[in-house]
C-alpha cells in the first residue's frame, strides 16, 4: 500500500515566492530516498540531512523507496528552505505526524543532522506569502521574530522533535515576538565636516531630490566624509519602503534576530568588486549591492578603480530602477531605486591640473577621466568639484549647521514633491517634469544657452531641471527661476579635455 503526504513551501524568483509543494510517496522497492523536481544541489542534499535528522531523533524509515517531488517540476528550486518541508512531509508520509499536520501550513527551513533547525535566507518574503495564500507558517525559532513581521499564526520551533510534540499536543510551541524596529546606527554628523560648503549644499540638493552626486578632489579632502553624511539628510523610510527593503535584505540573509530598521541602506562595495556582486547576479542570482541599497545610498569611493564592465552595468538600473537577471530558463527581478554617490581624484596621481600634485602632467587626468563612460556620467546629476581643506579651514569652530537642520531642509522639500504627487524630482518623466519644473523665461533663456555652449544631451538637459526643481523646493518657491537654474548649472563639472589642459588638436 502507497502512502501520501504533501507539504507547502515557497520558491524565490527575485522577492516574489512562488508556491511550491512537497509531494511525498512511500511505495514499494528498492529501499532509498529519491528527490525530484529540478532543485538545485542543496536540494538533492537535503536527502541525507534528513535521513541523518531521523537518526538522531529515533525516528527509523520503513523499508520502502521514498520519492520526494517539488511541484511544479519545471520550476527551479534553489536553497535549503526546502529541508523543512520534505522532512515533514516524509514524517506525515511514514505516521510520524497526524496526517492533518500539514493542512493550512507553509513550511521554512534548514534542518541539521541533529534534528535541529537552522534558518534560512527568505523567512519574511516566505512568511509574507504565507499571509497572502491564507495558510499559517512553520520556521526554525531564530527565524520566528523576522517572520512575526508578516502577521498570521507562526510556529517557531527550535528541532524537528519539539514539532512533534507541537502537533501532538505534548508541549504547544507559543507564537513568536516580532523583531526589534531600530531607528539605526548613529550616522556620522554633517557638522564634523570643516569647509566644503559648496559641496554640502550639493549634498542637501542631493538628499532633496534623490539626484545622484559625484565629488572630484585630491586625496583628504573629504569626499568620503561627505557621502558617509548622506543617510542622515534623507527621511527614515516609510513603511512600504521599510518592507521592501526588509525583503531584500531577507532574501540576502543579511536581517540580523528579525531586527528591522527605519535608517536608510548605505552600501560602500570595495572598488574590487565584480559585475555580478554590484547589479546581483551568481549561481543564485541573488541581489547585489545596487538592490541592497534599494530606496537608500550606493556609495562608490575610487570611482574608476571599478572595472569599466561593472560600471558600464549600473547604466540600465539607474534609469529604470530595477535590475532584470536574465538566465536561460528563467528570469529574476530585483528593485533598485537608488541614489548613486561617488568620489574620485582627478587623476592617479591624486592631484590633479592645478593641484600641485599630478607627477605625470595633464595627460594623467585625461587617461584617469576617460576610464568613466560619457553615457554612466550623463546619469549622474551632480558633479563637483571639491577643493583640499586648508589649515584655516581646519582651525574653524565647528559649523554651526549640522546634520539635523539640514534633514529638516529636506524634509520640507520632500514633503512638497509629495503634495505634487509626481514622485521624487530625480524621477519625474517627461510629462511631468514640464508640469512641475519649466522654468521663468530668464531662466529657460539661461538653460537653453547653457545647452547649447556646454553641449548638453538631453538627458543632461532634462536632469539639470530636475535639480533645478530641487533647489527650488529646498528654497520654498513654487516656480523655478533663473537663479535655480544657475546653481544646478553650477553643479555641473566641466571634465578635463586637452585642449582645456594645453594639448594641441591632433590631426
Amino acid at each position: 500500500m502507497q502512502a501520501c503526504a504533501t507539504a507547502i513551501t515557497v520558491a524565490f524568483a527575485g522577492l516574489e515566492a512562488r508556491r511550491v509543494e512537497v509531494q511525498v510517496q512511500l511505495a514499494g522497492g528498492v529501499h532509498g530516498i529519491v528527490i525530484v523536481g529540478l532543485g538545485d544541489k542543496a536540494v538533492s542534499e537535503a536527502r541525507e540531512r534528513v535521513r541523518a535528522a531521523f537518526a538522531s531523533i529515533g525516528l527509523s524509515i520503513p523499508p520502502g523507496r521514498l520519492i520526494v517531488n517539488l511541484a511544479p517540476a519545471d520550476l527551479p528550486k534553489e536553497g535549503t528552505h526546502y529541508d523543512l518541508p520534505i522532512a515533514l512531509a516524509m514524517m506525515a508520509a511514514i505516521g510520524a505526524l497526524p496526517h492533518d499536520a500539514l493542512d493550512g501550513v507553509l513550511c521554512f527551513g534548514e534542518v541539521g543532522l541533529d534534528g535541529s533547525l537552522a534558518p534560512a535566507p527568505g523567512a519574511l518574503p516566505a512568511a509574507m506569502a504565507a499571509q497572502g495564500m491564507g495558510l499559517g507558517l512553520i520556521c526554525p525559532e531564530s527565524c520566528g521574530a523576522e517572520a512575526a513581521w508578516a502577521g498570521g499564526e507562526v510556529v517557531a520551533a527550535p528541532s524537528l522533535l519539539a514539532l512533534v510534540n507541537h502537533f501532538r499536543g505534548g508541549a504547544v510551541l507559543k507564537p513568536p515576538e516580532r523583531g526589534d524596529l531600530i531607528s539605526g546606527e548613529a550616522i556620522p554628523d554633517l557638522r564634523d565636516v570643516k569647509g566644503q560648503e559648496q559641496a554640502k549644499r550639493a549634498l542637501e540638493i542631493a538628499a532633496a531630490g534623490a539626484h545622484n552626486i559625484l565629488f572630484v578632489g585630491p586625496p583628504g579632502a573629504g569626499k568620503s566624509m561627505l557621502a558617509q553624511r548622506l543617510p542622515g539628510l534623507m527621511p527614515p523610510l516609510a513603511s512600504e519602503e521599510l518592507l521592501e527593503v526588509s525583503m531584500l535584505h531577507s532574501v540576502a540573509g543579511l536581517l540580523e534576530r528579525g531586527r528591522l530598521t527605519r535608517a536608510r541602506p548605505f552600501r560602500a562595495p570595495h572598488h574590487s568588486a565584480s559585475m555580478a556582486a554590484l547589479v546581483g547576479g551568481g549561481l543564485r542570482a541573488k541581489p547585489g549591492e545596487i538592490s541592497l541599497a534599494h530606496h537608500g545610498v550606493l556609495f562608490l569611493d575610487e570611482l574608476p578603480e571599478f572595472s569599466p564592465q561593472a560600471l558600464d552595468a549600473l547604466r540600465q538600473p539607474l534609469e529604470s530602477g530595477t535590475v532584470l537577471i536574465a538566465r536561460a530558463n528563467h528570469h529574476v527581478t530585483y528593485p533598485a531605486r537608488i541614489l548613486l554617490a561617488a568620489a574620485m581624484n582627478p587623476c592617479r596621481c591624486g592631484g590633479g591640473p592645478g593641484a600641485g600634485m599630478c607627477r605625470r602632467g595633464p595627460r594623467c587626468a585625461i587617461d584617469y577621466q576617460a576610464r568613466l563612460s560619457g553615457p554612466l556620467l550623463d546619469r549622474i546629476d551632480i558633479q563637483l568639484d571639491v577643493p583640499p581643506v586648508t589649515a584655516a579651514d581646519l582651525a574653524l569652530p565647528p559649523p554651526a549647521e549640522g546634520t539635523a537642520e539640514a534633514a529638516a531642509r529636506v524634509a520640507r522639500a520632500r514633503d512638497a514633491q509629495a503634495a505634487r504627487g509626481a514622485g521624487l524630482n530625480a524621477i519625474l518623466d517627461l510629462d511631468a517634469l514640464e508640469r512641475v519644473a519649466t522654468p521663468d523665461a530668464p531662466g529657460a533663456a539661461l538653460l537653453a544657452k547653457a545647452a547649447e555652449s556646454l553641449a548638453l544631451s538631453a538627458r543632461a538637459f532634462h536632469r539639470t531641471l530636475k535639480v533645478a526643481r530641487s533647489i527650488a523646493d529646498l528654497d520654498g518657491a513654487e516656480a523655478v527661476k533663473r537663479i535655480h537654474v544657475a546653481e544646478a548649472l553650477s553643479l555641473k563639472r566641466q571634465w578635463a579635455t586637452p585642449d582645456q589642459l594645453g594639448f594641441a588638436k591632433v590631426s
